[in-house]
């Protein structure tokens, strides 16, 4: 406990006497892990909205041509039935469909009521036994007449797993790169005091000192400006999560069907993200500028 005192005091003091260079290491840190906590964002809410659509769509509609008969309908309906891979088929009135849509569209629903008629096609919502099978269900639908239009949500769902996996890489390659960076700042930071201090850490070697003695107190430097950046960019990236879910979350849960990821939510998983990070960057950047006075 007294020679972890010890680092922790040393350190402040090395973060003080260089207190531009440090404040440098900071705000280059915060910066990075902000735009990782942007790609963050994203990618959750992205993998929920598509979950979303894959437990939620995993079915066809059928639009049903306006001349079609009651009875036409219900021979339709008995055919859809017995295609493999169908799990259920129910019938959707155009009214019912315009209802379902005002609810969608919550406190702007009133709008639909200047439509006059009501636009919207009978429908058949086919439910698919999984989105496996959908193709082949779709297939057969498209050979049965009385239908104007098929809308089939496995595309949508198949473009969105791509945009999941795209974002998913493209924080990989960010975040290896900013790491980088990151730890080439703080190693500078550091640095600085190390050579200021080189004849003391020769003295401290020529009596015995062991290299984590002398080492202790610059990791502690960089695991101190670590914690500090990584807190500073949770902070920040979650006041601006809050924000947008504050303006834009009823809009997009009208629009997408879809409610956003709980700002608290993710406010818990980036302060563990950005603290490993931190102390990571902290650490690996102390290590690097220590190594060339360590071996000599």
């Amino acid at each position: 406990m007294g020679s972890l005192g010890y680092n922790i005091k040393q350190a402040f003091q090395q973060i003080g006497r260089n207190f531009g260079m440090s404040m440098a290491s900071i705000f280059a840190i915060t910066a990075m892990m902000l735009i990782l906590g942007i790609f963050f964002c994203a990618m959750v809410n992205t993998n929920l909205f598509t979950e979303m659509i894959k437990s939620n769509y995993d079915e066809i509609e059928v639009f049903l041509n306006d001349d079609i008969t009651g009875n036409q309908t219900n021979l339709l309906i008995n055919t859809v039935k017995k295609i493999d891979g169908v799990h259920s088929a129910e019938y959707r009135t155009k009214e019912e469909a315009l209802d379902i849509m005002k609810a969608r569209w919550g406190e702007n629903g009133y709008l639909l009521d200047s439509l006059g008629d009501n636009p919207l096609p009978n429908s058949i919502l086919v439910e698919v036994d999984s989105l496996e099978t959908a193709d082949a269900v779709n297939a057969e639908l498209q050979k049965l007449e009385g239908i104007e239009d098929i809308r089939y949500y496995k595309e949508t769902v198949d473009k969105l797993t791509k945009v999941t996996k795209f974002l998913q890489t493209a924080m990989l390659v960010v975040m290896a790169f900013l790491v980088i960076v990151s730890i080439v700042v703080v190693a500078n930071t550091i640095k600085l005091t190390v050579v200021a201090r080189s004849k003391e850490i020769s003295i401290m070697k020529y009596i015995g000192a062991t290299n984590w003695f002398i080492r202790g107190p610059f990791l502690m430097e960089g695991i101190i400006i670590g914690i500090i950046s990584s807190l500073l960019a949770a902070g920040v990236t979650f006041l601006l999560y809050w924000k947008f879910v504050d303006v834009a979350g009823k809009q997009i849960m009208t629009i997408l069907s879809s409610p956003l990821v709980p700002a608290t939510y993710l406010a818990i998983n980036l302060i563990i993200i950005f603290l490993a990070m931190g102390v990571g960057i902290g650490g690996a950047g102390s290590v690097v500028s220590m190594r060339k006075y360590l071996n000599k």
